[in-house]
């Protein structure tokens, strides 16, 4: 499958919220969307508030759609609740690698 739209998200919890950040982008429903074919979660190795997300998605249509749905604008609404400031993004086109856990 082809990734043709991606982005490279860094996010920052209010204080001490860094592992419910991450639980709740790992229960994330693009995670069960077949037109996400990537969605990594990392985080900051200095400070556990700071997290990281790179999704892959497979076309940007695919993307704009499932953040179009009330779903999605749910989702993004509680995100909000848990972060201390602006998130930033950054365009990135996943090209290939490996993800194992």
């Amino acid at each position: 499958m082809s990734v043709e739209h991606g982005f490279r998200a860094t996010l920052t919890a209010r204080p001490g919220k860094g592992d419910e950040v991450v639980e709740f982008l790992l229960g994330a429903p693009s995670l069960t969307n077949d037109d996400c074919v990537v969605f990594l979660v990392g985080r900051s190795a200095t400070d556990p508030d700071v997290v990281h997300v790179t999704e892959g998605w497979t076309t940007a249509e695919a993307h704009s759609a499932f953040f179009a749905t009330e779903e999605a604008q749910a989702l993004v609404a509680n995100l909000q609740t848990l972060l201390d400031v602006e998130s930033t993004y950054s365009d990135e086109l996943p090209v290939g690698g490996k993800a194992a856990f």
